[in-house]
């Protein structure tokens, strides 16, 4: 796994020695792995420089299918990116991140392109902070004892009691809301999204500072987000309830 995520849009194809440097592995062992993918269909090469094969998006394509979040969340979260006029994704925990597996855009307000299998930092998103809040407190405090806060803007909380605090009141409230934490010009509202009362993923409503004051993204946005996170929660639910009558009809 460390070999296949060693490729990225930066580095689209690389030799044997630079999978071995970058990935800390002995050029053997480097050589072994690739072309063991290389024989599985993962990756591809010219005699000198190995790449991907679109083969790969099996991997995440298994994860994405096992959530069932998107062919359940597309249309609802297609109607919230209508009533708010902004963009909305899903994200899960991957810790120190959140991972995208689901994006309805509308427009781009951030200055990096978002998609699924896009990675952003937990501490100052929204998304991220509703996962937190998520998590059993001996998870959540190894996580803030250990993490590396990094400062992305001047309004980032880094500050380890601040920020648990932060998360505290996502506790209680059931949704976060991050002002230019992540970005100058970029504020966002979250809320989770729940299958049999788990917290699996959480949604957001993104939006540029220049058009939408905090208090409209409270007072107009966020009961919108709140409904539509309710309907996700409940088609989940049902989406589970229907798949273990179905399984209990086969068997």
């Amino acid at each position: 796994m460390a070999v296949i995520q060693v490729f990225s849009r930066e580095r689209p194809a690389l030799t044997l020695s630079e999978v071995a440097r970058l990935t800390g592995i002995t050029r053997a062992t480097a050589r072994r792995i690739l072309l063991t993918l290389e024989e599985i269909g993962h990756v591809r090469s010219d005699g000198r420089l190995f790449s991907l094969t679109p083969r790969v998006l099996s991997l995440g394509w298994a994860y994405l299918s096992s959530l069932n979040l998107w062919e359940t969340a597309q249309p609802l979260m297609e109607e919230l990116a209508d009533r708010t006029k902004e963009s909305c994704s899903v994200a899960t925990l991957d810790l120190p991140d959140v991972v995208y597996v689901a994006r309805v855009p509308t427009r781009r307000i951030m200055t990096i392109s978002l998609g699924v299998g896009t990675r952003l930092p937990a501490h100052c998103t929204g998304m991220g902070r509703v996962l937190l809040a998520a998590l059993p407190d001996p998870e959540l405090d190894a996580f803030l004892a250990g993490a590396e806060l990094e400062p992305f803007t001047e309004r980032t909380v880094v500050d380890r009691r601040a920020l648990r605090a932060t998360i505290d009141r996502v506790r209680a409230g059931g949704w976060a809301l991050v002002d230019q934490e992540l970005e100058i010009g970029l504020r966002s509202i979250a809320a989770p999204l729940r299958c049999e009362g788990r917290t699996i993923a959480a949604l957001n409503v993104a939006v540029a500072a220049a058009r939408v004051s905090v208090e409209q993204l409270r007072e107009a946005m966020l009961p919108e987000l709140l409904g539509a996170a309710g309907r996700i929660s409940d088609a989940l639910d049902a989406a589970r309830r229907n798949g273990g009558q179905a399984a209990a009809a086969v068997i």
